[in-house]
């Protein structure tokens, strides 16, 4: 399929966090031509798609209900339909596909239905998830919903909006360190800026083939979640900025890194991972990972998984940062860290005391408690 697999970027943020006002100028660039924008309308936020100054063409328009659950099967039916008219000639080209969810959305049930579907993921890959903070709201909005932590949690991009509206200093760096402790490997960028455009928003994957040099370290944000391991106590909790009572959905979400030097089989991943997922696949936001195999050392395999949902692992051509080895990076809600971390020591053949081996696991996955 000439063309194939066309980028899918998802665009979510709270109410009035201001995803369409960010669309309408990010559609003036000749670089998102031949885009196709999937908006979804909700209430009464129903009128949001006049807003957007683009040809009827270019803008598909989902049916009442929230984007995340009502009308998922028509997501799904509107991609397969867009693949149709492309393949059969109504649309010339088709360069990329913008899904903007409802401000109530969590964003993971929209990654799945692209990332699970037989179909799609052979038209489509999901280049990342873009997600608006409203800068004068977002502190008491992040308080009060936990979506709206989510959908910090899971981004790619962040874009801090009406930060020109905050007038104490202050409470804006508070906001961003706050931004940055739920998602420590996401990149956060000023709406307001020029340089907040589809260069610094787009292509935030590692799966277009063209990708010669991609940053595998940019793509996990491994460093930064590494080192969000030593901004929690022992009980995860986060007390850097004195106000638990306030952040306590932040404390739920958790960010962290699986590393092992040298190469897995490729068994061994796959074991982990369904286990992972079968145990707690509902308490993990988003996972990727670079994997060096030993079948296969010379070229990392690339591994991006939404809860119970792992999109077909990718072999890189090479390693493009020439560091090789097994990185993961989690980003969950709710999940028992120790279990997690004991499960890949013992899978890796690094177990700690009173936790059984690889072999040990194989024959009984279900030998760490924890569970």
């Amino acid at each position: 399929m000439s063309g194939f697999p066309i980028p899918v970027s998802v665009l979510t943020g709270f109410l009035g966090a201001g995803k369409t006002t960010l669309l309408n100028r990010l559609l003036k660039d000749p670089a998102l031509a031949d885009t196709a924008v999937i908006i979804n309308e909700f209430g009464e936020v129903a009128i949001d798609h006049l807003l957007v100054e683009q040809s009827s063409d270019g803008i598909i328009q989902l049916s009442d209900g929230c984007l995340c659950c009502t009308v998922r099967g028509e997501l799904v039916d509107t991609l397969a339909d867009l693949v149709d008219r492309l393949q059969t000639g109504r649309i010339a080209r088709l360069a990329r596909v913008i899904v903007e969810t409802t401000g109530l959305a969590d964003p993971a049930p929209v990654l799945q239905s692209i990332m699970a579907h037989p179909a799609l993921i052979q038209a489509f890959r999901l280049d990342g998830v873009i997600t608006l903070v409203d800068a004068v709201n977002g502190e008491a909005t992040l308080d009060a919903h936990v979506e709206a932590v989510k959908q910090v949690a899971v981004a790619d991009r962040i874009v801090l909006s009406k930060a020109d509206l905050v007038t104490d200093p202050h409470e804006l760096e508070t906001l961003r360190a706050r931004l940055r402790q739920i998602n420590p490997g996401a990149e956060l960028f000023d709406a307001g800026d020029t340089g907040t455009g589809v260069a610094a928003l787009f292509d935030c994957g590692l799966y277009n083939p063209s990708t010669k040099s991609a940053d595998v370290r940019r793509w996990l944000g491994d460093e930064a979640a590494h080192d969000h391991d030593h901004h929690h106590d022992h009980d995860g909790h986060n007390h850097e900025h004195g106000r638990d009572h306030g952040h306590r959905h932040d404390s739920r979400v958790r960010s962290y890194s699986l590393v092992h030097d040298g190469p897995v089989p490729f068994s061994v991943i796959e074991m982990f991972l369904d286990l992972l997922r079968s145990t707690h696949g509902e308490h993990l936001l988003r996972m990727k990972g670079v994997i060096e195999l030993s079948e296969d050392p010379s070229r990392p395999l690339v591994i991006h998984g939404v809860q119970k949902i792992l999109h077909p692992p990718v072999q890189l051509p090479g390693w493009p940062d020439g560091q090789r080895g097994t990185r993961l990076v989690l980003i969950t809600l709710d999940m028992p860290e120790d279990y997690i971390r004991r499960l890949f020591a013992a899978f890796t053949n690094r177990p700690s005391i009173d936790t059984p081996d690889r072999a040990a696991l194989e024959n009984n996955p279900l030998a760490i408690a924890g569970r």
